[in-house]
């Protein structure tokens, strides 16, 4: 417990202390936010506002979870746990990559960094690596830190096992890509309004530190009732989760209407990644669909949008990501971000519902 809470003032304190500081530097180098031209005319206010707030994003929940870490290893010997790693090595690798789009950005001054192509080479070959390495590096509780499947909660209900090994680990690298381009592509979307991705990470992430602290109190070995998880150090992965909701708290004291930094593609993708990431090291990649409902609701205008479009040279919103519909409906921003929280918030609950419901039902809870 005192390694969560350290986890927990670090993070809090690098992103209040930090934050400020980075928007001072970034004032200084001219480093401001360009907007899109066929975005909101409203937003047209917002042009110039220091942007790459996601470096302090990342960097609280890399020194929180580090100094937890490190509390660990003083008091007990507890060495860093490789799956808490990898999560760790998905989410920088992805804010770096974000890093480099934000920073073609104000370099070339104008709202589009790296080409698509470009941003999917680079999304491809990171999350190749993360996949493979998950897999194959061997982890101290001696379950693997991914399954080479599709899990609901826990146990693959689709296994890449039935082909063999070599092709078990091909069809994994397959869904990765697809988990990592999918869930840091959704954040990236939903970072359009002050405080949303930021208010709406932070909901998200508190979802998944329930679920690891869950599963890590249910840990296969151990000797408590019901039902028991095969996961690799759960318990690093909780740090990690909170830590991240933790940074985006603390982000959000600058981050919400009028926002005074924005976060840019280095914390949306970031988060993104690492979203991805924990749902594949707590075997939830499918539970997490709903966990992260808001994200995919995002994702999912702008897919329609722009599919409907190239159907019927017709719009079903008035604009695309869902939140700009509504800001055209004439709701207020703050009023758009606050309520999307909220949807969210539903959202975790409905996920936190069915994996206890899932638990239950495994224990012989519901029909015992």
């Amino acid at each position: 417990m005192i390694a969560l809470i350290i986890g927990i003032l670090v993070s809090f304190i690098v992103t209040i202390v930090g934050t400020p500081l980075l928007i001072r530097l970034v004032h200084r180098l001219h480093y401001g936010q360009y907007i899109r031209q066929d975005g909101p005319q409203s937003h047209q206010v917002k042009r110039g506002t220091p942007t790459l707030g996601g470096v302090v994003i990342n960097l609280a929940i890399l020194l929180g979870w580090l100094a937890s870490a490190t509390y660990r290893y003083c008091r007990s010997g507890e060495t860093p746990s490789p799956s808490a790693v990898l999560v760790l090595f998905a989410m920088l690798s992805m804010g770096l990559l974000g890093f480099i789009d934000d920073f073609a950005k104000v370099r070339k001054k104008q709202s589009e960094g790296l080409t698509v192509r470009g941003k999917f080479i680079g999304q491809f070959i990171l999350a190749t690596i993360y996949a493979v390495l998950s897999l194959m590096i061997p982890t101290k509780s001696g379950f693997a830190s991914a399954q080479a499947g599709i899990s609901f909660v826990e146990k693959p209900f689709i296994s890449f096992e039935f082909a063999g090994r070599v092709i078990a680990i091909v069809l994994f690298v397959i869904w990765v890509n697809f988990l990592m381009a999918a869930w840091s592509n959704a954040v990236n979307l939903t970072d359009g309004l002050d405080g949303l991705a930021a208010g709406s990470s932070m909901i998200a992430f508190v979802g998944f530190a329930v679920i690891a602290f869950w599963e890590s109190y249910h840990l296969k070995g151990a000797d408590h009732g019901g039902f028991a998880y095969a996961v690799s150090d759960p318990l690093d992965l909780t740090i990690i989760a909170v830590c991240a909701a933790v940074a985006c708290l603390g982000f959000l004291w600058y981050n919400t209407n009028p926002a005074s930094i924005f976060m840019g593609d280095t914390g949306s993708l970031a988060l993104g990644g690492l979203f991805a990431a924990l749902s594949i090291a707590t075997h939830t990649e499918v539970l997490a669909v709903i966990l992260g409902g808001l994200f995919v609701i995002e994702a999912m205008s702008d897919v329609i949008q722009v599919g409907y479009f190239k159907m019927t040279h017709k719009r079903v919103f008035k604009m695309a990501p869902i939140h700009h519909h509504f800001e055209l409906l004439g709701w207020q921003e703050s009023k758009v971000v606050v309520r999307f929280w909220i949807i969210e918030l539903i959202f975790v609950v409905i996920a936190l519902v069915l994996f206890y419901g899932d638990w239950a039902a495994r224990s012989g809870l519901l029909f015992g």
